[in-house]
């Protein structure tokens, strides 16, 4: 994709949304990265629902530590792999306590030594909470870059890179949201909607899919 496409396609984006927001639910940093901790493999509405009870309770490290481990599985239990979640939850509001004062760092680093956070979980951190233009790539921004032709790579970190390099800079800040929610509701796994994709004119998948009874070569129709 060329540097012009590139650019177009991310303004056609920011025409459509200029603010994006994560649709996880959240008041504090730490709200957040147990959020994002738990909406591995699940979905951030399953999150949102048992956040809603949880943070009912148990909202800061400390009252999370205090909860207790077997009170907090009953909490997440409707989550995937909740029993190694919550484990991880109860040691990285541990660690934070002991050795952040129970904050959230502004440190990548720092971050990435917490229980359960790895380099994506940092990353969503990083750019909600302390405005960094990182991109986090997951499942549906993989997908996306690939597909498109923004940033192919054949791992994670290759398509993390690619981003970071190919993306404008005054579109970087919000380009992990813009991606996520196009890959997320438009161009999908299976059956990408491209016949109702915002950028299908800058987008290189050539078997584009047609809405029924409409040619895959008719003009692009704007969500």
């Amino acid at each position: 994709m060329s540097p012009a496409r590139r650019r177009a396609l991310f303004a056609r984006l920011a025409s459509d949304e200029p603010e994006p927001r994560t649709e996880l639910v959240w008041s504090t940093p730490y709200q957040l990265l147990v959020a994002v901790i738990l909406s591995a493999q699940a979905t951030d509405r399953s999150v949102n629902q048992a956040m809603a009870s949880l943070f009912r309770v148990a909202r800061t490290p400390q009252a999370i530590v205090a909860l207790g481990l077997a009170e907090l599985k009953g909490y997440v239990r409707t989550i995937g792999l909740y029993n190694t979640k919550a484990a991880n939850i109860i040691a990285m509001s541990k660690q934070l306590l002991e050795r952040h004062g129970g904050e959230v760092p502004h440190d990548r680093a720092a971050l990435e030594a917490l229980p359960g956070v790895g380099r994506k979980t940092a990353n969503v951190i990083l750019n909600c909470v302390f405005g960094e233009p990182t991109i986090a790539v997951d499942t549906h921004i993989f997908r996306v870059a690939n597909r498109t032709g923004l940033a192919p790579g054949r791992t994670v970190g290759d398509v993390e890179r690619g981003l970071l390099r190919n993306v404008p800079a005054d579109y970087r800040l919000h380009a992990h949201h813009w991606l996520l929610l196009l890959g997320r509701y438009v161009c999908k796994a299976r059956k990408p909607e491209c016949w109702r994709c915002p950028v299908r004119a800058e987008c290189g998948y050539r078997p584009k899919t047609p809405a029924a009874g409409v040619s895959p070569s008719a003009p692009r129709r704007r969500s």
